[in-house]
């Protein structure tokens, strides 16, 4: 079993430079976070939870469209960093995505945001499980993905249907970094919700939008092609 302690060190290495960058590097902000924020009902004066909010850009979005915003994230430097960047708006907290929610109450949030982290998780079940116990009835969650066609290409897989520990290097932060996370199926993306309480409301294939051209053509290409990631909104039930 892949080292939960690997995928924290990736992180807290590069929480900085990843901080920096998050404003304008092309896969975050102009591929999965206009693709994710569409998904999202209006926020005003709502209660979110971003789970796994990483330094906050999210939750700094939110804010400033009027909602009310708690964040955690495994990552303690990704925490201060978070505090940092909103000024002491919000309620941010280090926390396991992988673990119970323990301090937030039963149908707090109207909605749940997890973008871009629950790839990191080799189970959903109990994660899927709390989002649904800490939405009211018919709240709205949103999660952003890597695309599971995309994976089993990129890291030449051979076992589709099995969830596999996979490893790559990114080098868009600074020194390189190995990133750990775990590969799986399209319905292993898509069952741990409809089992759960959810129904899928929409499942986006996003394309990148047009401010991503200027600063990395050759991937605006390849995503207008290919998607990288996958973006789904579930509804809870009742």
């Amino acid at each position: 079993m892949m080292s939960k302690a690997k995928i924290l060190s990736a992180y807290e290495e590069m929480a900085e430079s990843y901080n920096n960058l998050i404003d304008h590097k092309p896969h975050n902000a102009y591929y999965d976070r206009p693709n994710t924020l569409s998904l999202l009902p209006d926020v005003k004066d709502k209660s979110v939870l971003d789970a796994a909010c990483g330094p906050g850009k999210y939750a700094e979005i939110l804010l400033a469209q009027g909602a009310k915003v708690t964040g955690f994230d495994l990552s303690t430097k990704m925490i201060a960093l978070a505090q940092q960047r909103n000024k002491n708006q919000g309620d941010f907290f280090v926390h396991d995505l992988a673990k119970p929610f323990e301090n937030l109450k039963d149908a707090s949030f109207n909605i749940v945001l997890c973008a871009l982290a629950m790839h990191y998780l080799q189970d959903w079940t109990s994660t899927i499980k709390e989002f649904y116990r800490v939405l009211k009835p018919y709240g709205v969650l949103v999660i952003s993905i890597e695309h599971p066609f995309f994976e089993y290409n990129y890291f030449n897989s051979t076992q589709y249907f099995e969830v596999e520990p996979v490893k790559c290097t990114w080098n868009g932060f600074g020194k390189p970094v190995e990133v750990n996370s775990y590969r799986r199926s399209l319905g292993d993306c898509i069952s741990p919700l409809t089992q759960n309480g959810f129904y899928i409301d929409e499942l986006l294939e996003p394309k990148p939008v047009s401010e991503f051209e200027k600063l990395d053509p050759k991937h605006f290409r390849e995503l207008n092609e290919f998607p990288a990631f996958m973006c789904i909104r579930a509804v809870r039930k009742g």
